[in-house]
Formats: structure tokens, sequence, C-alpha cells
């Protein structure tokens, strides 16, 4: 069967039956076990041009297959190559994972909700990140639909979980769609007053895993503020202007342009590790970022429905954990962006909120859309 990627304008139009034979799946084998009584396994989902394999625990994207602009197939996103790394690895905990249920950090792991104070589960420097011990990324997520390129996936995080209230019922979906992105739906309700803010942590390099710097990757985020962070990377309830700093992405330039030049942010952060205020209108779908790789093409663009999104690049990789491919896992050779209403918002009043009530839904939708356009003449 002839498979075709229809790319936009000025993107180069891939056809042939044989580029997928250049895709190498991940063996099921190695991920079929049961964790607290519930069977764990790897699913794959594809469109005909990308090809994505998942797991339920944690809701892990593991692999994310695409092609370059010659049709030649690479792994965009880092994993590790069966169940139990995931589950007993000491390196990177959130590769390719759902995190939640509040993506980012919650300051002093504590915050008040209608008069009453809640303390969290600290695992980050007296803090709380991505839900504390457990998290949605801990958890061996309901199988609830699969299709060819889609799968539906639900949990229900318990009143108390992680010191948060609230029985909070989460439906995930992944899909594939024809115009070649990897989309990501959530929908959450809650029996008790709660806070959410669930996000999506997959860490690409538009390379291939273990290929090599993100840095000369070229970023535009669609964003002219930040929230400012302390030396623990605690939001102050602030906010910063990137126009002429470090964290001016407003045109499209190279990750590592100005990723050792001083600034208090950046000496905060060991590098990018912040939340962009979007440009767009509250609540609707917009465009939050783009990524091109220059030698190989491949393009992608955020999109989401939410009004910020972290661009973390990789700082705290050292090298001592092997990918799924036997390559170590370095210092700025990936990259994350995670749509998500502002990290520490249940102490911030002036921040958009993320308290959830019953009879209320949580709705959170991010696009990574994907391209293969060929390369700029120099």
């Amino acid at each position: 069967m002839r498979k075709i990627l229809m790319l936009a304008l000025g993107a180069v139009i891939l056809t042939g039956c044989t580029m997928k034979n250049e895709v190498k799946l991940l063996n099921v084998n190695d991920f079929n076990t049961e964790i607290d009584g519930k069977k764990v396994s790897l699913y794959t989902l594809t469109n005909g041009v990308l090809t994505m394999q998942v797991t339920n625990y944690g809701g892990r994207v593991v692999s994310l297959w695409m092609p370059d602009y010659r049709g030649s197939y690479e792994d965009i996103v880092l994993g590790y190559e069966n169940i139990d790394r995931y589950v007993n690895n000491k390196g990177e905990r959130y590769l390719g994972a759902a995190v939640g249920r509040y993506a980012n950090r919650i300051g002093n792991a504590s915050f008040i909700l209608d008069g009453k104070k809640y303390e969290l589960f600290k695992n980050d420097n007296g803090n709380i990140l991505h839900g504390g011990e457990f998290g949605v990324d801990r958890i061996v997520w309901d199988v609830k639909s699969l299709t060819d390129n889609a799968i539906v996936l639900n949990t229900v995080l318990p009143d108390g979980m992680d010191g948060f209230p609230g029985n909070l019922d989460i439906t995930m979906t992944y899909t594939l769609t024809p115009d070649n992105e990897f989309r990501v739906d959530y929908i959450a309700t809650t029996d008790a007053p709660t806070v959410c803010n669930i996000s999506h942590h997959s860490f690409f390099n538009l390379k291939g895993e273990g290929n090599g710097t993100i840095l000369d990757h070229e970023l535009m985020i669609n964003g002219n503020v930040i929230t400012v962070i302390d030396d623990k990377l605690i939001c102050k309830g602030t906010y910063l202007p990137v126009r002429n700093t470090p964290m001016d992405f407003i045109e499209a330039k190279a990750i590592g342009r100005d990723i050792e030049k001083y600034h208090p942010q950046m000496e905060n952060g060991g590098g990018y590790d912040f939340n962009w205020v979007l440009n767009k209108p509250f609540g609707e779908m917009g465009l939050a970022a783009t990524v091109y790789e220059p030698k190989s093409g491949r393009y992608m663009e955020v999109l989401t429905d939410q009004p910020g999104m972290q661009f973390y690049s990789g700082n705290f990789f050292d090298g001592k954990t092997m990918g799924k491919y036997g390559r170590p896992l370095l210092k700025h050779e990936s990259f994350a962006l995670e749509t998500q209403k502002y990290p520490d918002s249940p102490n911030h009043t002036n921040f958009p909120t993320t308290v959830l009530r019953p009879g209320e839904e949580y709705h959170h939708t991010c696009i990574y859309r994907f391209e293969a356009r060929k390369p700029r003449k120099k």
C-alpha cells in the first residue's frame, strides 16, 4: 500500500511503502508484566507515516518514529527498552510519561484551598514535583479502547494520594492523526475540591535518540514573558519580559545560541527550565512553539489550549543512564515542551486557577505536529 506524507507548503512529499521497514519496533514481551495486580503491556499506534509505542505504565510514550526529508526514519523520543527499567531505573524518571495530578512544582509542597492547608509529598528540594512520590507516571492506567492509531487510558487517583484531596478520575487519549499529529487529550473530574494540572513529558531529539546535541535545533516560543523562579525553581508569582534576554525565543533561534550567557534566571534554571506565558487567548487552541532540526529537516509544531508551556533543555542528564539503543543520555541532547497551567499556581492568586470542583471538567489538549522539510541552502 502506498504511504503518502502530505506536508505544508514548502515541505517535502514522501512516498513509498519501504519507509516503514526502517522502523524498529520494541519487543512487546519485554513490557508484558503485572504491577499491583494490573496488566502492563506495550501498544503500537500508527497513521501510516508516524509510528509510536506506548505502555500503560505511566502512560509513557516509549518510541516515536518519523522520517526526515529523505524518508529515513529515526526514533525522536527518549525511552527505555523494557518495563523493568521504567519501574526500577534510578535515572530520569519522567521519560515519555504523563505527569500530574499537578505537573511541575508546588512550592513548600503545600497549598491552601477553601481555608484548609494541604501538605503534599516532598520529592524535590522540599517542594513537590509532577505529583509527588507516585503521580500518574508510577501507576498502571486502564486501557479503555485501542485502535490502529489511538489509545484511550483511564485512571482514578484516590483521595489523599501524595497529599492531594479528592478522587480524581482522568481519561487520557493518545492519537496519531491523518495530519501527522501526536495529539494528547485529557478530561478529568473530581468528587471534592482539588487542584489539577496534567501534562505530557516526552523528551525529544529530532535527530533521533542519542544522536547528538539539541543545541543546534531552532526553537521559537510564542511567548513574551516567563514566570520568574527562585534558586529552587519555584515560581515567585511575578513575570519577566524575555526580550533581549537569553530566554528570548520570540523569533526562532538555535537553542544553544544564548544558553551560556549570564542571566540570574539562567543561573537558577541551570539552562532553560522555565514556564512561558503563551500569546494566545486563554482556553483556545493556538501555537505554542516550533522546533526545526536543520540537517534532517524534521520540524515540529506544538499547539495547546493551555496558557503556559515549560521548555526544559535536558540540563540534568549526565550520561550515566543509557537509552533504549545503548547510547548514553547526555546533557542538552533532548528537550521537553510541556503545555500546562503555571507552576505553583495554587499559591499565587494572580496566576490562572488550577482549582477543580465537583461538577466541573478539566480539559486539556496538546498537539505535537510533525513535518519533514527540505533543508535550507546555506
